[in-house]
């Protein structure tokens, strides 16, 4: 790197109202995992109870005999460790991973987030952990190359235009987004993994359709999917 070139800035960034930026090095680490062959959940539900990290667990809507878990720490390095060692001694062990839904990312910040700690740390966690909002949707999102040769004017408004319909679904109760970055995180190079969650399935299903509609959804992405839905079977959130 060039003597007189600063290096990268990693931290998450905000801004105040005042026009303050504010920075934050936390961020939440959340990873997917769907599983077939499962021919009960009692032993499932059980490790979850006595678990001191938090997870929820779901009844795939489409796979009778499917589940799927998500998990999440501030600590990457929990997947690879002791993440590793609970799910190898688990009863998770004994089922048959769908390793084309494994999905992971980061939380991050897009610049204009006044209190950074809400928006990477408690809101995803408080939002998966909600019992009123029991039905998840978790897909991967990958954008079109091109997209980033956009001027920013224009890249400013389509990323708006899609935002605006998470934002219209939150706003009235009906659904809440969680929005991960996992650039380098998967094996399909994904850009981003999408979690829609909501009271009914029916609204879940809404946001995604509505989404369709949008300039990203409609010349923006290369890929879109595969699809996880799912019910809530059990929920901890840790020690």
């Amino acid at each position: 790197m060039s003597a007189d070139l600063p290096p990268p800035d990693l931290r998450e960034k905000g801004r105040l109202k005042d026009g303050t930026v504010v920075y934050s090095e936390r961020r939440l680490w959340m990873q997917f995992q769907a599983f077939t062959d499962c021919r009960g959940t009692d032993s499932l539900v059980e490790s979850l109870a006595a678990a001191d990290v938090p997870m929820v667990l779901y009844n795939d809507w489409t796979d009778p005999w499917g589940v799927g878990l998500l998990r999440w720490s501030e600590d990457p390095a929990y997947f690879t460790r002791a993440g590793r060692d609970w799910l190898q001694s688990s009863p998770f062990s004994e089922l048959t991973p769908r390793e084309e839904l494994t999905m992971a990312g980061r939380t991050y910040a897009v610049g204009y987030e006044s209190n950074l700690d809400e928006v990477l740390v408690d809101r995803p966690q408080n939002r998966v952990l909600d019992p009123n909002f029991p039905w998840a949707v978790w897909y991967p999102v990958k954008r079109a190359r091109a997209f980033e040769s956009l001027p920013e004017e224009e890249k400013h408004a389509v990323l708006m235009n899609h935002g605006s319909i998470g934002m219209g679904y939150g706003k009235a109760g009906l659904a809440h987004d969680i929005r991960l970055a996992c650039h380098g995180l998967d094996v399909h190079d994904n850009d981003f993994i999408i979690g829609i969650l909501a009271p009914e399935l029916v609204n879940a299903s809404a946001v995604v359709q509505a989404m369709r509609k949008s300039l990203q959804t409609m010349h923006h992405l290369d890929d879109l999917g595969p699809f996880f839905t799912g019910h809530v079977l059990a929920r901890t959130s840790g020690a």
